[in-house]
């Protein structure tokens, strides 16, 4: 709104023009007068109308904006089909909100006719407004509408509309919220006695107690979950359901249950024709092909993953797979490469709400910051990490961040706070039953047992992160702790043994592709022989 001029609202006591005179009172000026008065003026005459009379103006505003705004919008497919139509997006859909609170309010209309016509239309613009939020990342007032929505509907519809509040807690990193939502969800299915619908649930709630660190409620859910899809005799979700069950193996140490899963899981996704699905299923694949050594296989079973996500517009999963090509960069040596995809995970993770995207990209620039020595930023960066995991309630992560932290601490001679940050990370990890990190975060606390001179502590360690890693084939840290403790033993004057056990994890770091482990680890070696005065053992 545009002033009047110098000295417009000029007062007789010949104070600055806009000024409250009160002693204590803020500054309030003219403009904001005018608007405080005319909506109170305006909310008195809405007052000032009879029930009746003020629905009928609802009803008109209602007219009047959807006519603006396009028309009416379309019928959407009922909720119990609609995971499998893509939401086709309407010129109203900016309005939705407004339009639907029009519509509430405009059923107190006389007549049983007019209240029905409102009640339908409050209905679908709700829905419109839920499913526009969803595909624009605003999660929150996804969740708001679906539960707004939930109200208005009952059996499986109401069921469904539970379900989709849930996975927008989710997707925004409320877990206790989403649990709640997905338990009535799956009350109301039950009630309902839909087997397909059941299933959805249950694998929703699969992926929320497998993050949140309840293996034995996972795997549970991920059983019967397999069971009612099977019943219902629905090939995609079953698809869907048995990646599911490979991320709990994955993450368990059952790594070859977990490659079949995956494998299973894809051959019906690409069976079936869902390039969305097939693209989620790749990336798992793609996460054990690099767990196993496999890095050819993995960056192009990665990179054929993203392809999938950009062609069907997942943003969500293309900013999943570059964050998780950063990671394999890291560790072939590939550091712009990885450095770009991190910025796009990050970037991406940002514009979707989607917390877990961001902080695994922040567990990546943390561990690049580190490696280049930029030991605040590194800091920094793990602190944030770690801060958004604790918010999405995501157990399992938060282990690995500590972990990767305890790291920087050791590098850092922090040795206490770093001896204290690993036991927290095992703690973690111990809890959530991810039998393959706990390896890898016991080596990485051997090696800083061994770096603060703590030498028989370090041994146990080191046997201990062996073990894991031979149990689980996790030959490349395999690799990387035989190269830790070759230097143990070369501190202990075991020349010829370190020398043999330096052989043999080189051997194994080159043939999985490590450079940037095998890079430290020459560097770190060479030291080692300067300091016990052999001569430097071949690289």
């Amino acid at each position: 709104m545009e002033s009047d001029g110098p000295g417009a609202t000029r007062g007789r006591t010949g104070c600055r023009p806009g000024t409250d005179v009160r002693v204590g009172w803020p500054p309030v000026n003219a403009e904001q007068v005018y608007l405080f008065r005319h909506a109170v003026l305006r909310d008195a005459a809405y007052q000032l109308q009879l029930p009746g009379d003020r629905a009928r103006l609802h009803g008109l505003a209602f007219a009047a904006l959807e006519e603006m705004a396009g028309g009416r919008a379309p019928e959407p497919p009922p909720l119990r089909e609609a995971d499998l139509v893509r939401f086709q997006p309407h010129a109203s859909d900016p309005f939705s909100e407004e339009l639907a609170e029009h519509a509430r309010l405009a059923q107190a209309a006389e007549g049983a006719g007019a209240s029905t016509e409102f009640q339908g239309v409050q209905v679908l613009y709700l829905r419109r407004r839920a499913e526009s939020g969803a595909r624009l990342f605003r999660h929150r007032e996804a969740c708001e509408a679906w539960q707004r929505l939930s109200e208005l509907l009952a059996g499986i519809e109401k069921g469904e509309a539970l379900r989709r509040a849930g996975e927008a807690a989710w997707r925004e990193g409320r877990a206790s919220i989403a649990e709640g939502l997905f338990q009535r969800s799956l009350a109301a299915q039950r009630e309902s006695g839909d087997s397909r619908l059941q299933g959805l649930v249950l694998g929703n709630l699969t992926n929320l107690y497998r993050a949140t660190g309840r293996i034995e409620e996972a795997e549970g859910a991920c059983a019967r979950t397999l069971e009612l899809i099977r019943s219902a005799g629905d090939r995609r979700l079953e698809g869907i359901a048995l990646g599911n069950q490979g991320n709990l193996f994955n993450e368990t140490g059952r790594i070859a249950q977990a490659e079949a899963a995956f494998a299973g899981s894809l051959a019906i996704l690409r069976e079936v024709g869902d390039r969305w699905a097939q693209g989620v299923g790749l990336t798992n694949l793609a996460a054990i092909y690099w767990i196993t050594g496999r890095m050819e296989a993995a960056e192009r079973a990665y990179e054929e993953a993203l392809a999938l996500h950009r062609e069907t517009r997942d943003r969500r999963g293309e900013g999943v797979v570059l964050g998780n090509l950063a990671l394999l960069f890291v560790g072939a040596g590939r550091t712009e490469r990885a450095e770009r995809c991190c910025k796009e995970a990050l970037a991406i993770g940002c514009e979707v709400g989607d917390r877990g995207t961001q902080a695994a990209a922040l567990d990546t620039q943390g561990i690049l910051h580190r490696d280049a020595g930029r030991m605040e930023q590194a800091e920094h960066a793990f602190g944030q990490a770690l801060a958004l995991h604790r918010e999405a309630g995501s157990r399992r992560f938060e282990g690995v961040s500590l972990d990767e932290l305890a790291v920087l601490y050791s590098e850092t001679r922090r040795f206490e706070l770093a001896a204290r940050t690993f036991e927290r990370a095992l703690a973690i990890l111990r809890e959530v039953g991810d039998r393959w990190y706990e390896g890898v975060a016991m080596g990485n606390l051997a090696e800083a047992q061994r770096a603060a001179g703590r030498l028989e502590l370090a041994e146990r360690s080191f046997g201990q992160a062996l073990a894991l890693h031979r149990e689980l084939d996790n030959r490349r840290f395999e690799g990387r702790d035989l190269c830790g403790f070759a230097r143990l033993l070369l501190a202990r004057r075991q020349v010829d043994d370190a020398r043999r056990t330096w052989s043999e994890g080189v051997s194994l770091l080159r043939k999985h592709g490590e450079a940037r482990t095998l890079n430290l680890q020459l560097a770190g070696m060479r030291s080692a022989c300067a300091e016990a005065g052999v001569p430097p053992f071949e690289g």
